[in-house]
């Protein structure tokens, strides 16, 4: 019995010291808090992400449609608007998102709309005359929301390729965009596939979708899209590259 109460005595002095020995509480605590600092960290870092990427999209739209109303041929004070030229401003945009696969996971539609009166017109008509496209994705969400004129439209000066109209002018409700008489706007439509970067735990994939315009800064000729030789491939837009 003495031995029992020796060894009961020694256990209660060790729980009494174990109670009041405050070493490794931080590391405990910490050990606890690891987990929600984390998540809320990367909860951050993903969010961040999504802002940016929002920022970028929206930057290489406007910057695209900037582009594409300043180049062109200049002849006699008459700026034609050549394939090369759609080429040009498509690699560039392309270039400038490489960061982030802009025309693997995306889709870049430039749609030039005009208020004009062709040779075959009787007064002026506002209409997407031709577009011109760079990106893998394709369908419903990828395509342009707005309206699609076929692969031939505005090669050349004819009536049969002269596009579609587009009275109202282009764009989502409420915000559309018009072409001033005698003129047109350069209108770009990017749409792009936004992966997360934990997968769906915080944010779903979503499409990113900009748009962005400017007026033609130059005399353009808009008879049509010029190829001149030596000739380029046009970009249209039932080609899905990168």
């Amino acid at each position: 019995m003495p031995a029992l109460m020796v060894m009961a005595s020694q256990l209660s002095g060790k729980l009494r010291a174990l109670r009041g020995d405050m070493r490794g509480v931080a590391l405990i605590e910490f050990a606890y808090s690891l987990p929600i600092v984390l998540a809320i960290g990367a909860w951050g870092v993903e969010l961040s992400n999504l802002a940016l990427c929002h920022l970028r999209v929206s930057q290489y739209a406007l910057n695209l449609a900037d582009h594409a109303t300043r180049v062109g041929q200049t002849s006699s004070g008459v700026t034609n608007f050549r394939e090369n030229d759609a080429n040009d401003v498509l690699r560039g945009a392309k270039l400038e998102g490489a960061g982030i696969a802009l025309t693997t996971r995306g889709r870049i539609t430039i749609t030039s709309l005009e208020n004009v009166q062709q040779s075959y017109d009787t007064q002026p008509v506002q209409r997407i005359h031709w577009q011109r496209c760079l990106g893998v994705p394709s369908g419903a969400g990828y395509d342009s929301s707005y309206g699609t004129v076929t692969s031939s439209a505005g090669s050349d000066g004819t009536q049969g390729n002269a596009g579609i109209t587009a009275p109202n002018g282009i764009g989502d409700p409420n915000r559309m965009v018009s072409a001033p008489a005698s003129s047109g706007v350069m209108f770009v439509e990017i749409n792009y596939l936004y992966k997360p970067l934990f997968g769906s735990f915080f944010v779903a994939p979503r499409i990113i979708h900009y748009t962005a315009s400017f007026l033609v800064r130059d005399n353009r000729s808009f008879v049509q899209i010029y190829n001149p030789s030596p000739s380029a491939t046009p970009s249209t837009c039932d080609k899905h590259t990168a």
